[in-house]
């Protein structure tokens, strides 16, 4: 008998004992299986109804050889060489209806049953065809798309080319060039965000260079306000926003940082495959504040007590890095693997836990980061803190000590900010901190700390310099951000503090890494300020050297009650030592405050980095049905192959990851992110859908485009890849014919867009100078009536200005626009202190609320009360792409919101100071400042009527209120 057909005939012959009476066929071996004739079939018939892309039962897909040969949760379906191993030959056989495959129908012949058997044995083989990642146009190789010939003579780079052939096509052309007043005042707003002064348009009015036009280009591209507008689109993508969500919906003070690494390195022209590695791994890279991507998501803070919620809380944050890593850089939807293979992306529900293995080691939070002026920074504080030792032991020399045997309220009254326990020097190796009484609820502290006696004192109850902390026990459903480790490691506020898990009593105990004269402890609920709730109000703390004997060393016997705002002068000073009192605390106050911003200012909410997690695979993405251990890796069919050993590091599995993404080989990185600039500049993406390029995505209008856009980025051909047939004359930017060259790769005058790997201005310059964008809004029955939409750019769509430009805008015209750049945001909600926080809109603003709205501290969830109907996104997930709705409350908005009327009074008191009393030349100032342009004469007539009847306000009102102050041509 050959030897090939035993392991078959063994389990036909256990088929046969069950009683199916399957027999083995007889005679010669039977003819060699072919998968496409003989395997496929049968799975398609019998096994993928429940296997496939709509339904993968068991966690088992048997329609693509990855994700077959993986297997399900029960085991390896297949293994090659191994019929007898292979569980899915094993459930063809099975006796009981409801356990067999497939189950409650007609088993398999005994024939079907032999092919399958043989085909694994000979190795389970798929075409190689199947093998292939896909035939969808997205995952194939880029490759540098030839330029078409241009079919007429207003093309000016090879982004022309590619348009007009395909209007060509279509029986359209490209439509003529804007005036000059139109064109500045597009380009300033899409690439500035902002709107050109009237000087600034009347300069390039009458500029009669050739090259006028490519020099303002150069200028806006220079401007550091281009990273601004720019960093707006990118922080939508990637769902950047200052709270954490969900229902605390706590703000991150910190969590500035990330956007403006984002502005800068816009501004820098870093090169885009840098970063992106520096967002995922800029730890290893010098840019710390850059890892703010991949905690910038929704965070829920609150930990469950329930150990089922909390694993399933962890399992969501990772998914969200997952999902926002696969969006932003790949524009795939790989979060829809968390649960099973992908149903139309080549993304095996393994591939997704490999990727979750790569962020095992991130966790929300802030973090230490390296900035350019870290050093000083650490200097100064040191200098201070000498300062702050001095201050502080002359304020000791005038306050009473404690006296636990005291029961009269003679030193300060307790309160929620700071307390500072003196008492006479003495000998502890352990410090207890116990609670009898509170304010409300469970006592809670955000720091205990113990300071040495001597001229030099040190907290000697830091974690870091050896002091260990037990308790009584810990607040349960908050170990985020209510444990006991937050209650010695030097950091202040609610969201690093204990608490205890009893109503209104509890203990810490501190135990020092040696016996230590002490004479001071430090304890406050929350040195931020934010909380006054939990405060303990009846209290004692009692020192040891042996845990055996213990000394009561302070206590609230002798200090005032808690009250909101009490005065916090102790009780029995001179005069002159309550005004020395007074004026040493104000200082000590002062210099505590700029202590914590040098300090905070060293943090950023980046992520707190670690040690991986151990990652299984989740069956249905179920964090509590763990299956096998997933190492760490990329996706298995798309780009290049991918190996990380699982013994890698974090940071090590972040930078292979990233290097995976940028190499120059991967089908997807730079077609996306072209993809998203040209969205930017026309309104739609060459690709409608931005961040999704898979099957289910939309198909690019113009395909050769996009790959040689994307080639373009990746090796720019530096102007040496010349136009198929260059124009021996262009039309300058009032129309007039001029002599130069085309600017085929748009290349700077002062070294803008040139060709450096990866530069995103050279692909902005591209587009911005090409005779497609510089063409009339105008309308025409012809494009109407073959493309309403305008996808195929037979004239720029015109768009209507977003959210914040408009803002900005608004700001700019009135004369009030702050344009500080960086640092720590503006907050346009009402301060509070509440656990749960709530955002009520501010109602009056000043200059602190005139920056770039950019510069917003953004809340999750709560969108501005004015600019927020205009489509802003609320960073609950993320934006690639923002709607363009026409609603009631966005003209309300306009019209009668505070900030409106307020900005159209400062608007009417600058065109005073500009133009003066006059209401005609007060109009022509007006529309020159909002409009770009002057009145018409049935313009400024009626709008000179206007200002003698209502006054100047109500006309800059009804200016700001205008489509043309709103929408870009």
């Amino acid at each position: 008998m050959p030897r090939t057909t035993l392991p078959a005939l063994l389990l036909l012959g256990a088929c046969a004992s069950s009683g199916r009476g399957a027999e083995p066929p007889k005679g010669a071996p039977p003819p060699a299986v072919e998968f496409a004739r003989d395997v496929q079939p049968i799975l398609a018939k019998h096994c993928v109804s429940c296997h496939g892309p709509d339904k993968q039962r068991g966690g088992l897909r048997l329609d693509r050889s990855a994700d077959a040969l993986k297997g399900g949760d029960s085991g390896k379906a297949l293994v090659p060489g191994k019929p007898a191993e292979s569980l899915l030959l094993k459930k063809l056989m099975i006796e009981d209806a409801q356990e067999r495959m497939p189950p409650n129908r007609d088993p398999l012949t005994s024939e079907q049953i032999r092919v399958l058997t043989a085909w694994v044995e000979a190795g389970a083989k798929w075409p190689a065809v199947e093998n292939a990642a896909d035939k969808h146009w997205a995952f194939q190789p880029v490759k540098r798309s030839v330029v078409p010939e241009a079919p007429n003579t207003k093309t000016r780079n090879a982004i022309d080319a590619f348009v007009a052939a395909k209007l060509s096509a279509s029986g359209l052309s490209l439509s003529p060039e804007a005036d000059r007043r139109v064109l500045i005042r597009r380009l300033k707003f899409d690439l500035l965000g902002l709107p050109p002064t009237p000087e600034e348009v009347e300069a390039f009015v009458a500029d009669k260079d050739a090259n006028a036009y490519e020099k303002l280009v150069d200028k806006y591209l220079a401007s550091p306000h281009y990273g601004e507008r720019w960093a707006r689109h990118w922080l939508d993508v990637v769902r950047f926003a200052e709270s954490n969500g969900f229902e605390t919906n706590q703000f991150r003070p910190n969590a500035w940082h990330y956007r403006d690494y984002v502005i800068k390195a816009l501004n820098d022209d870093k090169p885009y495959d840098q970063f992106v590695k520096e967002q995922l791994a800029g730890d290893t890279l010098g840019a710390d504040a850059a890892t703010g991507f991949i905690v910038g998501g929704a965070w829920d803070e609150v930990k469950s007590p329930d150990l089922t919620l909390t694993l399933n809380q962890r399992a969501d944050e990772l998914h969200d890095m997952i999902g926002t890593t696969g969006s932003a850089f790949l524009g795939l939807t790989v979060a829809c693997a968390r649960c099973h293979a992908h149903k139309f992306d080549p993304i095996s529900q393994l591939d997704y836990y490999r990727i979750k293995a790569v962020f095992a080691g991130v966790q929300h939070g802030e973090r230490p980061v390296r900035t350019g002026d870290a050093v000083t920074r650490a200097k100064e504080a040191d200098r201070l803190r000498a300062q702050l030792a001095e201050l502080e032991a002359k304020v000791a020399a005038l306050e009473p000590l404690a006296d636990p045997a005291a029961t009269d309220a003679r030193r300060v009254p307790v309160n929620a900010r700071l307390n500072t326990e003196r008492f006479k020097p003495v000998r502890a190796k352990f410090v207890r901190f116990v609670t009898f009484e509170t304010n409300s609820v469970e006592p809670c502290l955000d720091e205990l700390e113990v300071f040495s006696f001597g001229s030099k004192p040190v907290n000697v109850a830091l974690a870091s310099n050896g002091a260990k902390a037990t308790s009584s026990g810990d607040y349960p459903g908050s170990p985020n951000i209510h444990s006991l480790p937050f209650i010695n490691d030097g950091k202040y506020g609610n969201g690093r503090s204990w608490i205890s898990n009893k109503s209104g009593r509890g203990w810490v105990e501190l135990e020092l890494a040696e016996p230590v004269v002490i004479d001071r402890v430090a304890w406050a609920r929350d040195r931020e300020g934010k909380y006054t709730d939990r405060v303990p109000t009846r209290y004692r703390i009692d020192v040891s050297t042996d845990h055996e004997s213990w000394v009561v060393v302070a206590s609230s016997d002798d200090r005032a009650p808690f009250a909101e705002g009490a005065s916090a002068v102790p009780n029995g000073l001179t005069a002159t030592d309550r005004a020395a009192w007074v004026k040493l605390t104000q200082q000590i106050t002062t210099l505590r405050k700029r202590i914590e911003e040098l300090v905070r200012g060293q943090m950023a909410y980046a992520g707190r980095l670690m040690a991986p997690e151990v990652t299984h695979r989740l069956h249905r993405g179920d964090a509590t049905q763990q299956k096998e251990v997933v190492g760490p890796g990329a996706l298995g069919e798309l780009g290049p192959k991918l190996t990380i050993p699982e013994s890698a590091t974090d940071a090590e599995r972040r930078a292979a990851l990233a290097k995976w993404i940028t190499d120059p080989a991967h089908p997807l990185t730079a077609r996306v992110m072209v993809n998203r600039l040209w969205q930017h500049h026309f309104g739609t993406g060459i690709v409608d859908t931005p961040s999704d390029f898979g099957r289910n995505g939309g198909k690019p209008t113009h395909p050769e485009l996009l790959d040689w856009l994307a080639s373009e980025l990746v090796t720019p051909s530096g102007g040496e890849e010349p136009l198929p047939n260059p124009s021996p004359k262009r039309r300058g930017a009032e129309g007039k014919e001029d002599s130069a060259p085309p600017s085929f790769l748009g290349k700077g005058v002062g070294g803008l867009g040139s060709s450096n790997p990866w530069s995103l201005k050279h692909i902005h310059r591209l587009i911005v100078t090409s005779a497609t964008y510089r063409q009339t809004s105008s309308a025409n029955d012809a494009g109407l009536a073959k493309d309403a939409q305008t996808r195929l750019l037979w004239r720029y769509p015109p768009q209507r200005i977003e959210a914040e430009p408009l803002r900005d805008a608004v700001l700019f015209v009135s004369g009030k626009l702050d344009l500080k750049m960086g640092g720590p945001g503006f907050d346009l909600f009402e301060p509070n202190g509440n656990y749960v926080k709530v955002y009520t809109p501010k109602k009056q603003f000043g200059p602190a609320e005139f920056r770039r709205m950019v510069y917003q501290q953004k809340p999750r969830m709560q969108l501005d009360d004015t600019f927020g109907v205009f489509d802003c996104p609320d960073a609950g997930q993320i934006a690639p792409k923002r709607n363009v709705s026409i609603t009631p409350l966005q003209a309300l908005n306009l019209l009668n919101s505070e900030f409106m009327l307020q900005q159209a009074g400062y608007f009417a008191e600058r065109i005073t100071k500009d133009a003066g009393a006059d209401p005609g030349a007060q109009v022509k100032r007006a529309f020159l400042l909002a409009f770009q342009r002057p009145p018409t004469d049935k313009e400024l007539a009626a709008a000179t009527k206007l200002v003698k009847e209502h006054g100047l306000t109500a006309l800059c009102r009804a200016v700001l209120n205008a489509n043309e102050f709103v929408f870009v041509d």
